[in-house]
């Protein structure tokens, strides 16, 4: 389970190093989100969980008059960010939990994120925060990823290693645990959304892009390496173990390239909600 401390560290570092291949995986999602968020108001945009910054920079390109803020956990996606986004004026990026984040100086309007709020460890907590710093009537737009089944870049995963043991809890399970899919089911979305309103869930299917070209299988390769359950698969497995996995790997990737192309299919949510 991926949480705030491995986005501060090692897996904040691996994304921060191939963003362009994870922004590339996002490739026909994006302008689907981008067009959900051109339809709503708001000057003043707060990017959660921003990355390596293509939304926001995207959201700042598009909306010159306004101001747009990307914060995330990690120091290398903001740097990364930071770097990307030389230039425009408009446009800062802020190392920052989204769940404590406030700026006295920026309150929000427009609340967006891809795919970077189903890491919180207390989503309604968060949420609930997020609302108290927003302007009011401020709009929320994220997209977020559907059921595992339905996302064959993970189903195709799940199989390469054995789960780890985990060892037994003494407290009572988190119900909202962190992680990929935890916002798949929009009823237990709308319990997180503590202070939000008007939620709409607008289904999207993609092609989740892994590679392309005539190394496509090698550049899906070096990216399910150092991102997703795979790169998890391979860190949390013996030595002994890592070249048989890698092998299922690659058996994989071969299974799902077609004309020049690795990509999986891939099924999101893009929720829209106002503040209460």
């Amino acid at each position: 389970m991926t949480q705030a401390m491995d986005w501060q560290g090692g897996v904040g570092r691996a994304w921060a190093e191939e963003w362009q291949r994870t922004d590339r995986t996002f490739a026909q999602l994006t302008p689907a989100l981008l067009a959900t968020i051109a339809a709503m108001p708001g000057h003043r945009v707060l990017d959660i969980g921003c990355g390596a910054g293509e939304l926001a920079l995207s959201l700042a390109a598009a909306r010159p008059k306004g101001a747009v803020c990307g914060i995330d956990l990690s120091a290398d996606l903001i740097a990364a960010a930071q770097q990307r986004g030389a230039g425009r004026a408009n446009a800062r990026f802020a190392i920052a939990d989204a769940s404590r984040w406030q700026d006295p100086a920026f309150t929000p309007d427009l609340l967006v994120s891809r795919h970077g709020v189903m890491f919180f460890a207390d989503p309604p907590a968060a949420f609930a925060h997020l609302a108290t710093v927003a302007a009011p009537g401020a709009r929320l737009v994220f997209s977020c990823f559907r059921a595992p089944a339905e996302n064959a870049w993970a189903s195709a995963m799940a199989g390469l290693a054995p789960p780890p043991a985990q060892p037994a809890d003494p407290h009572a399970p988190n119900p909202f645990s962190p992680g990929p899919f935890a916002f798949a089911d929009p009823d237990h979305v709308r319990a997180m959304l503590a202070g939000w309103t008007d939620l709409v869930f607008t289904p999207h299917d993609f092609d989740y892009l892994a590679g392309e070209g005539p190394d496509a299988a090698e550049q899906a390769l070096a990216l399910f390496r150092r991102i997703g359950p795979a790169a998890s698969a391979l860190r949390q497995a013996a030595e002994a173990d890592r070249a048989g996995i890698e092998q299922r790997l690659r058996e994989v990737i071969a299974a799902h390239t077609r004309d020049g192309k690795v990509s999986f299919v891939a099924a999101a949510w893009i929720v829209t909600a106002t503040k209460a």
